[in-house]
């Protein structure tokens, strides 16, 4: 029953995709749009083999894509090793969280591009300032999900388990923790998301590579069909890391109900 729902939902996805295609081959090939500002489908496909064989700005293709990776992972993985422990914290000790909690609330607001001119002077041109303005970026929906998870764990989980003659830490690790993965994966999602859309902002300034500062280049000489090429290949690798995670989660979380899409 839910094999054949599956299977329709993923044909109107695919109907979708293919009704954008064709609109946007019809548009661009009886030249209702101008081809400097959307450039054909045939155009873009010639230009990314022209990149991937060529490269752009005398770098490799795959060398921009890997730096920007580079950044995203390194980023991703320090907010991960921080943003869990001190969000699940916060969730559980109401103390801990009237310290940590105001001060995520009050730069997560804050467009990236305000603060990131500081980080670069702070921290130099090199690659600290970019791995930290993505890190802070993926930080806050990291550290939000788990305050949420264990804020929406039952309280009669945990005095069941006190009345049982467990410790707090046991608590933490046998009922706040497991309790709390489901949200963690989902926060952990839209945080890579998050940081993904600020590595534009982060290969702006100061950059010479990546596919974030390739489309901002392209940009500057009105190249649409290499900020087509690089915007695509975002998003197809924004939702090749999407599914990787989705794939993780259901390892890890294996109890969580398969009907989240």
């Amino acid at each position: 029953m839910k094999k054949k729902q599956t299977k329709s939902y993923k044909g109107y996805t695919y109907a979708t995709w293919l009704i954008i295609l064709v609109a946007w081959l019809i548009v661009t090939e009886t030249n209702l749009v101008s081809s400097r500002l959307i450039p054909s489908p045939i155009q873009v496909v010639k230009t990314a083999g022209d990149i991937f064989i060529n490269g752009y700005n005398g770098m490799s293709f795959w060398q921009h894509i890997g730096i920007s990776l580079y950044r995203l992972i390194v980023s991703s993985f320090l907010a991960v090793l921080t943003a869990i422990p001190l969000g699940l914290m916060s969730g559980y000790f109401p103390r801990f969280r009237a310290v940590v909690d105001s001060l995520v609330q009050f730069y997560r607001p804050l467009p990236p591009l305000a603060y990131y001119t500081l980080l670069i002077l702070w921290l130099g041109i090199d690659e600290s300032p970019k791995i930290m303005l993505l890190y802070l970026a993926a930080f806050a929906p990291i550290y939000l999900s788990c305050v949420s998870a264990v804020r929406k764990i039952p309280i009669d989980y945990i005095n069941n388990a006190e009345s049982l003659g467990a410790s707090k830490k046991d608590i933490f690790f046998t009922v706040i923790l497991p309790g709390s993965l489901p949200d963690i994966f989902t926060g952990l999602r839209t945080a890579v998301g998050v940081a993904y859309t600020t590595l534009v902002s982060a290969e702006m300034v100061a950059a010479t590579s990546g596919i974030g500062w390739m489309v901002i280049d392209a940009s500057k000489y009105l190249k649409s069909d290499v900020m087509f090429v690089g915007i695509i290949f975002m998003g197809l690798t924004g939702i090749l890391i999407d599914m990787g995670l989705r794939l993780v989660e259901k390892r890890v979380v294996f109890w969580k109900g398969r009907d989240e899409s």
